[in-house]
């Protein structure tokens, strides 16, 4: 019934791709939205929430909920950026530093996962495609 139906298909796939993130990121007491704004703050040090928000794709109240949690979890910080002391720039702590590798390669096991399950050009094309698609619709 749902065969094509966009909306039906991609809920289903961002279920399961939820449930394979959330047992990587388990270990580490962090849910998939927790990990990947952690990841992303790891990366770039100093980050502006505004900016975290554009790099992932969610809106900025949802980064800045990701960011209590982490904070909560004493993983991030907030400073006063130094460009423009009005906003708030994000650094990961040292605790999240003695995990960011982990937490990299429990991801990148993922990936490698579904890369030999669906194939590497499969993967790749998908992900390009669901990007190709995201942009457009914006």
């Amino acid at each position: 019934m749902f065969d094509h139906c966009l909306y039906f298909n991609t809920s289903a796939l961002a279920r399961r791709l939820e449930r394979e993130w959330a047992e990587a990121f388990r270990p580490f007491g962090l849910a998939p939205p927790q990990g990947f704004v952690l990841r992303a703050v790891l990366q770039r040090p100093g980050i502006l929430p505004s900016e975290l928000a554009d790099e992932l794709a969610i809106s900025r109240p949802t980064a800045t909920r990701a960011l209590d949690g982490l904070a909560a979890k004493e993983l991030v910080t907030r400073q006063a950026a130094e460009q423009d002391t009005r906003q708030v720039a994000v650094y990961p702590t040292a605790d999240a530093l003695a995990i960011g590798a982990a937490l990299n390669e429990a991801s990148g096991k993922v990936t490698r996962r579904l890369k030999r399950l669906l194939g590497e050009p499969v993967f790749e094309a998908l992900v390009k495609d669901v990007r190709g698609v995201r942009s457009a619709l914006n």
